[in-house]
Order: C-alpha cells, then structure tokens, then sequence
C-alpha cells in the first residue's frame, strides 16, 4: 500500500494504518478549499488517485441517428434528453420500459412507494438535520460487464454471419460505449438532485459555514458529488463545500465502499445472487433466443447473449440517446429484466448474502454517531476509523450531510439497518408478481436516501395529532422521494404510524444492526457457501 509521488512539489507520505486504512499526510497546512499538492489526499479532487478506469466512449449524434418513427397515429413525445417512446410489443399506455432496468435505470421518482402515504409537516414541526446518501450518476458499463463481451464477439465475427429483420444492424454496428465514467445524463441527474435538495431543505444550510460532503476516489463518484454541489449550491459551491474523497480501492476500509475490505463478499460465498440470476435469465429468455437464433446465420448465438444484447439497451440510451437493442424485446421480457437484477441484489447484496449486513454496517454506525453526536474511534466494520475519529473529517455540527456512494453498497446499508420489508425470498425459477425489493424503484442511476430528523413541540401519535408531552424528535427515512415506513420492520414504532416516522430514540433502540451483521466472521469468516436462498437475515448462518 505504499506508492511514490515524486511529481508533488511537497514531500507526502504515504502511512500504514491500522485496518489497512490509509491516507496521504502533508508535512504543512493550507487552506483546503484550493487544491494544492500540501492538501491530505482525502480533500484532494484533482489528482486522479484511484479514479478507476476513465475511457470515454462515442459521442452522441440523436438528431442524426434517432429512426423513432411518429406516424400520424402516434403521440409525438420529445425526447428529454433519452430517447424513451420507443413502441414495445405488449406495452400498455403510460408504461415505460425504462422503469424496467433495474439498477440500470435513468433515476426515476418511485411511482409507487413503500406502503404509507406521504404527509406535510405537522405545525409547529421543525426539520432539524438531514443525512442524504446518494448514488452517483448514469454511467458507462464497468470493465468486464457483459455488454463489454458481446461487443468483441460480434467484432470477432464481422463478416462472418449474416443476420436479418430486427437484427440486421448488427452487421454494421460496433460496440463504441466507455468505461465507468458518468454519461452526460449522469451528470444531469445529479445536478438535478442538488436542485431538488436545495428546494427541499436549503434553510438548514448556515451561510456562514463550510460543510464536509463525503465521495469516493473513483471518477464516477467524485464528479458526482461535484455535479450534486454545483446544483445545490452554484458553480460558487467551493465556498460552501469542501469534498473529502475517501480511497476506493480493495484493502481500504472506506463505508461508502464496503465491500472493498469486505473479503467474502467478493468470492464465491456471496455468489448466490449471480447464480440465481444466471438461473433466471435462462427461464425468461428462452423463447427470445430462439428468436434471435432464427435471425442471424454464422454465429453461436446464446442465451448469454440475448441477456447482454437486452443489457445493452439502457447503456446505449443513456449514452447515446437511442438504442437499437430496446425494441428487440417485449414488455413482459422487460419485466424479466428488471427481476433478472432483484434476484442478483436479494443474494448478493440484502438479505439473502452473507455479507449483506457487514458491507453497509460501516455506514449505519456513521449515521448513527451523527444522531447521538459522536466521533467514532472503533474498528469492528470496515469505516476508516482515522477520518471518522476526526471532527475536521467527520464533523458533528453540521445540519446537512451529503455523501455518495453505489447502489449495491446503498442496498446493503438498507440490509444492515434492517429494513425487512425487502427480506422476502424472490425465487429463481418464477416471477413472484409485485415485490418491495424492485432495484428500479430502489437503486436506480442516481438513487437518493434522505434521513430527516424532525422536532415536534408535543409527542405525534400514530394518527398524526398531538398529544399531551415535551418537544419529540423523531426520524423519517425518505428512498427515492418515497417515505420508508419504519414501524413495518421495527415494531418498537408502531406498524400503526401513518406517516411511517419513529421517535428518535425508539428507533435507536431498535436497532441492533452491529450485532446481527455479524461483521468479522461474515467477511472474514471460513464458512461453507450455500444455495441462493438458504439464508435469509443478510448474515453467515452459525
């Protein structure tokens, strides 16, 4: 873990930290809100330290390449800035495929909420603080994603086969998409998100401070959290903001990544999801294949890619505006998509893994310590416990926190907090129907957990009216503009509560989620890896 930086003007070195933590310590000080090589790396954004891969890809040319076609029979809908109208077979009027995507989304408000209804503010209540957790923004695929390998094996075989009808473009299609990188429409969403922040909650911002926003080194995750700034605040928001960029690469302990120093959850014990996706895509993909099968001569074509083919579709639209692969699948296929990622993230990331607790346990202590106003000098989960027992790096006195972080990560802090209403057991060989854990409506691109800590001058009754009592607080849990009722996994709430809200110290109480992730044994841990399903609480079964 040590490196050189012999282009810095001023000497840094590079100190081994207890838990394989590590940061970059400036032998002087300066003012940190001008980057220079004297700053700590972890409020560094203008080096490009383990910024992961970069490539970008073609650039976009809809006005040119958009063939939608709006006969005078269709409804001519702009697109804004995608390309979504498309006709799909078996589409019903006002459904949209591009809600559809799992995880691969467009961000996307969800239409359809956690189970109780969304209330104003009682009079008299007072927001106080709000912790908001994001995801970064729409992106190119990932290295090695399956779109990646499609691409090469119809390069490799150009000129080869022949292919016809809805697949005839392929003979001269060529895979051009980059690699990790926000696409134009990423930096959109969460430019749009800090608008939308700053409308709901700007008066809890102190003019006349400078807060600390938490991102990672990866570029996605930086220009995220830069993008997010800049619409909250301005262009100006550099005097409002300093960004602290936590090291993203394996062996760093890091919450917003937490499956980085989380060893099992990145072999074959927490494998499940990617076997029961794997098992999935082969049931609802069958019929398109052998359709696909029937139009191209030449080429091996596979069920794998028929998954990559309709993969491509959301990575091509959000790139390019437009994508030839969306319409090659029907509606209810779409729906098979969408599951194809709810299984993946059941058994890989919530509560059917493992590691689904111990990933996002780090971050749910963070949230905690901020609640009960607290540094924290611990280990026991993967925080980097030199930033977080530092008020300069984890301050306590600010009424906004903004951090940003990844949607399987996010998934399991959902996991570890205990949201159990996202625990039922989906199946790999059948769709269940209606489901809480839908990714779209979860962790779609640019995903947004707000934590609202809300003052009432009197306690608030499950019917929302005042009772006889002192100043209550309490907390209210907000997923993608969606309130998530807390009284449906922590009875101690009361199931009962209209608004879905928990007074402040019940809810801490309830919680016992150190405990239940079972951190060090669930990532650490040599334990017999099991069938997808046979674990059910997001922890190693003893």
């Amino acid at each position: 873990m040590y490196g050189s930086y012999a282009s810095l003007a001023n000497p840094l070195v590079l100190l081994p930290l207890p838990q394989n933590e590590a940061v970059l310590i400036s032998h002087s000080s300066c003012d940190c809100s001008t980057p220079t090589p004297d700053v700590p790396q972890y409020f560094q954004t203008d080096n490009g330290l383990w910024a992961g891969p970069t490539a970008t890809g073609r650039a976009p040319f809809l006005a040119q390449t958009n063939p939608v076609s709006f006969a005078p029979t269709a409804t001519f809908v702009p697109n804004n800035p995608l390309e979504t109208s498309q006709p799909i077979i078996g589409q019903a009027k006002n459904e949209s495929i591009f809600q559809l995507m799992g995880n691969l989304s467009p961000y996307f408000p969800n239409p359809s909420g956690f189970g109780v209804h969304e209330y104003p503010l009682t009079p008299g209540a007072k927001i106080s603080q709000v912790q908001m957790l994001s995801r970064h923004g729409s992106r190119y695929p990932t290295v090695g994603s399956n779109v990646q390998t499609f691409g090469q094996r119809i390069a490799d075989n150009k000129g080869k086969f022949e292919a016809i009808g809805p697949l005839s473009f392929l003979t001269s299609w060529t895979y051009e998409l980059g690699e990790e990188i926000l696409v134009p429409r990423g930096r959109q969403e969460l430019f749009d998100s800090g608008i939308l922040h700053y409308y709901q909650y700007a008066q809890l911002y102190n003019p006349n401070s400078k807060i600390i926003a938490r991102t990672t080194t990866q570029n996605r995750m930086l220009n995220s959290a830069e993008n997010f700034l800049a619409g909250f605040f301005g262009l100006q928001w550099p005097n409002n903001a300093t960004i602290e960029v936590i090291i993203e690469e394996n062996g760093f302990n890091n919450s917003l990544a937490g499956y980085d120093n989380c060893y099992n959850s990145n072999n074959y014990r927490s494998a499940g999801g990617n076997n029961a996706t794997r098992e999935w895509v082969n049931v609802y993909l069958q019929e398109a294949t052998k359709r696909f099968q029937s139009m191209i001569e030449g080429f091996d074509w596979t069920v794998e890619d028929t998954y990559a083919a309709q993969t491509m579709c959301p990575y091509e639209t959000i790139a390019y505006g437009y994508s030839a692969f969306c319409s090659l699948f029907t509606y209810e296929e779409w729906e098979g998509f969408e599951y194809s990622w709810d299984i993946n993230f059941a058994g890989g990331s919530s509560f059917q893994s493992p590691t689904g607790r111990a990933v996002g346990i780090g971050y749910v202590q963070e949230v905690v310590a901020r609640l009960e106003n607290h540094t924290l000098g611990y280990s026991g989960s993967q925080i980097n416990v030199t930033l977080d027992n530092n008020t300069v790096t984890f301050p306590l006195n600010q009424s906004l926190y903004f951090d940003f972080s990844h949607d399987t990560n996010i998934m399991s802090i959902l996991t570890a907090f205990g949201f159990k209403q996202f625990a039922q057991f989906l199946p790999s060989t059948k769709h269940p129907g209606p489901h809480n854990l839908t990714v779209s409506h979860l962790e779609p691109f640019a995903a947004r957990l707000d934590i609202e800590v809300i003052k009432t001058p009197y306690p608030l009754s499950a019917g929302r009216t005042y009772i006889a009592g002192s100043e209550t607080t309490y907390v209210h849990f907000i997923l993608n503009q969606r309130t998530l009722p807390l009284g449906i996994s922590f009875p101690q709430c009361g199931a009962d509560r209209l608004d879905g809200w928990c007074e402040l110290e019940t809810f801490l109480d309830s919680l016992n989620a150190t405990t239940l992730a079972d951190y060090d044994y669930a990532c650490n841990g040599d334990y017999p890896a099991v069938p997808y399903g046979d674990i059910s609480n997001g922890a190693p079964n003893r």
